[in-house]
């Protein structure tokens, strides 16, 4: 039996995925090796087996995008359960303690969430990636080891309380009230919603744990550009998956400053350019996570960066033929090329 032919290599890009749930991100980042005909694939932002939705996958040159598509803030939809909380937070992990949430109403409801809305510290999910003495910490607890992690700097923009659904189940046997909450929830990077489902559990004094969660928007990327794994697979294998190319899935994440062909080739060379402040030349990113298909009003800060850091963040250099040519960052008077894509 001969092996199936290789697909042709897809061009450098970005994929949004809509993960399903049941497969780690690894899986879906091996499966689009084989639908990109490249091993050069990467993902920004793990999602963990149990969530579904946007998860940003770079194909070739585009892998280069992702530490910064990581930094951008993300949208949730999930279902938080009060009365039970188990091992892992969420329903993969045994059950650890059970309450009575029968008596739990909106309004009770409402404050928790309010009270861990804006800039909070949160105590990361012990079962995170986050590594305690060169281990991650879910390894350490699959373990059996004890992990406490320290708070860190987490901001929750939106915390919503979308509908309440009262249950009965049982636990070993034995008839429990709980409550079901759906949320949707606006975060920074970083920041665990499972945590947050613990930390409102907490606070009305009968534990929680998540029981679905999907990933709505990642920056400038939504599901309205996802596409399924059987989607993507339905590319007949003579053809490649289509991407977004470098310079459309820039906009989606960067201010973008428009250059001239001698300021593209400057930058081919590595050199540097003066800086443009509050000109012409810089267009924002189009609101509400869209993926544009022109400029935008000049100023404007993309989804996931707050206006106290447009300074800091990167700008994409975009020639006059439509191509990205690299990735500036401001230093003083000058705009000093981060990543260069366009070759010399």
């Amino acid at each position: 039996m001969t092996d199936a032919p290789r697909r042709p290599t897809a061009p450098d890009g970005v994929v949004v995925v809509d993960k399903p749930a049941g497969l780690t991100s690894h899986d879906v980042v091996a499966r689009m090796r084989r639908l990109a005909g490249t091993r050069k694939v990467g993902h920004a932002g793990t999602l963990d087996p149990m969530a579904t939705g946007v998860l940003v996958v770079g194909i070739g040159r585009a892998t280069r995008l992702l530490t910064y598509v990581v930094g951008a803030d993300k949208d949730y939809d999930a279902t938080i359960r009060l009365g039970v909380a188990t091992s892992t937070e969420d329903a993969e992990g045994d059950v650890v303690a059970t309450h009575d949430a029968g008596h739990v109403g909106r309004g009770e409801v409402e404050r928790a969430v309010a009270a861990l809305t804006g800039d909070i510290l949160q105590v990361p999910s012990a079962v995170s990636a986050i590594k305690v003495d060169g281990r991650r910490a879910y390894e350490r607890v699959r373990a059996g080891e004890d992990v406490e992690l320290a708070a860190r700097p987490a901001r929750v923009s939106r915390f919503d309380v979308v509908a309440l659904r009262a249950e009965r189940i049982e636990v070993d046997g034995t008839p429990l009230a709980v409550l079901d909450v759906d949320v949707q929830v606006t975060v920074s990077s970083g920041t665990y919603v499972r945590a947050l489902a613990r930390d409102v559990g907490v606070a009305l004094g009968v534990g929680a744990h998540l029981t679905s969660l999907r990933r709505t928007r990642v920056g400038g990327y939504g599901l309205d550009v996802a596409r399924t794994l059987d989607e993507l697979g339905a590319v007949p294998p003579d053809r490649t998956i289509d991407v977004l190319a470098l310079a459309e899935a820039a906009r989606s994440i960067f201010r973008v400053r428009a250059l001239t062909w001698d300021e593209a080739r400057a930058l081919s060379y590595g050199q540097r350019l003066a800086a443009v402040r509050d000109g012409a030349a810089l267009d924002g990113a189009v609101p509400d996570g869209a993926v544009p298909d022109g400029a935008v009003p000049d100023g404007a800060v993309p989804d996931g960066v707050a206006d106290d850091d447009e300074e800091r963040r990167p700008v994409a250099a975009i020639a006059p033929d439509g191509t990205l040519v690299a990735l500036l960052e401001r230093r003083g008077a000058q705009d000093v090329p981060l990543l260069v894509f366009a070759p010399a």
